[in-house]
């Protein structure tokens, strides 16, 4: 089995045909037709169905293609570990980022990363862990950084904490209920909820139950963060959302907390990364950075505290 082979298949199952993979591979459609059947005969099983309109694979060929993306993607790791540990600055680097990771820690890491790394191509997800673990599995995302999952993840991957933290209730400027200083003031409020966490809603209906109110009345699901902005500046509603959002110029100038009492505690925000397989210098290097941000942005809240 080898590696061209490999690719071919990936190639295939990315677009569908043969003759999508050859132009994407810059190779000829009998050549890459016949990468598929050494593979497929040294396998003793089709990975792809033929069909009218394409291929599709086989639950053999999904097995293959499983493995099939790590090896690759660590094939590719091999080279930019040569490359970039002989001087040179090339490659990629992919990574998932939390909204928080955006406000409060990209914008220092960012600039010294490329001031080392100029030329490596950097690939940035806004997203959660769930919704990239399979990428982190075959080694195509290097890290998450965000609030920690739960469950927490398996074995497979390591987790550290960078700082722990809290949410707040926001509002826009100039919102009537500004001056409440308890849930229980604003138990008659409408709500907006989202997908901090993948259990949001059923979290955000639990602090209510704890303080012995009401059901909350959640009128909106905003599945991204944008969405949540626009309808909290746009409308009477609030959000239980991170304390970022207030640190943060852009969205501090639209925005405003309401003070209430109450604790309210969000996730610890940490770095999953797959354990025991060394990142690329590349992605080491941009993890120390947000080290370094993680660092300067706890100082920075201490002084403030």
């Amino acid at each position: 089995m080898k590696l061209h082979q490999l690719r071919a298949a990936l190639a295939i199952a990315e677009h569908g045909s043969l003759r999508g993979a050859a132009r994407a591979l810059g190779m000829s459609q009998p050549a890459l037709t016949h990468n598929l059947g050494e593979l497929e005969r040294e396998l003793g099983a089709p990975v792809f169905e033929r069909r009218a309109r394409g291929m599709t694979t086989t639950p053999l060929g999904e097995l293959v293609l499983r493995r099939a993306r790590t090896i690759t993607n660590e094939a590719r790791h091999v080279l930019e570990d040569v490359q970039q540990y002989l001087g040179g600055d090339k490659g990629e680097v992919a990574v998932c980022l939390s909204i928080v990771a955006h406000l409060a820690l990209l914008p220092v890491a960012l600039p010294l990363f490329q001031q080392r790394f100029a030329n490596v191509r950097l690939q940035i997800v806004e997203g959660s862990f769930p919704a990239v673990e399979s990428r982190l599995r075959d080694g195509s995302m290097d890290f998450y950084l965000g609030p920690a999952p739960k469950p927490a993840p398996s074995r497979e991957y390591s987790v550290e904490v960078l700082f722990n933290n809290t949410r707040q209730v926001f509002a826009r400027k100039g919102h009537p209920l500004a001056k409440a200083r308890s849930l229980r003031e604003l138990a008659g409020a409408s709500w907006i909820t989202t997908g901090t966490t993948s259990d949001a809603e059923a979290e955000f209906r639990a602090l209510f139950t704890r303080n012995k109110l009401p059901p909350p009345r959640l009128v909106i699901k905003a599945e991204s963060m944008l969405s949540a902005l626009i309808t909290l500046m746009s409308s009477d509603a609030l959000v239980v959302t991170l304390r970022q959002y207030d640190e943060f110029k852009l969205t501090r100038s639209a925005l405003q907390i309401i003070d209430i009492k109450e604790a309210l505690p969000a996730p610890d925000i940490v770095i999953i990364r797959r354990a025991g397989i060394p990142l690329t210098p590349a992605a080491d290097y941009l993890g120390d950075m947000f080290r370094r941000a993680s660092a300067q942005y706890v100082s920075s809240r201490a002084l403030s505290a």
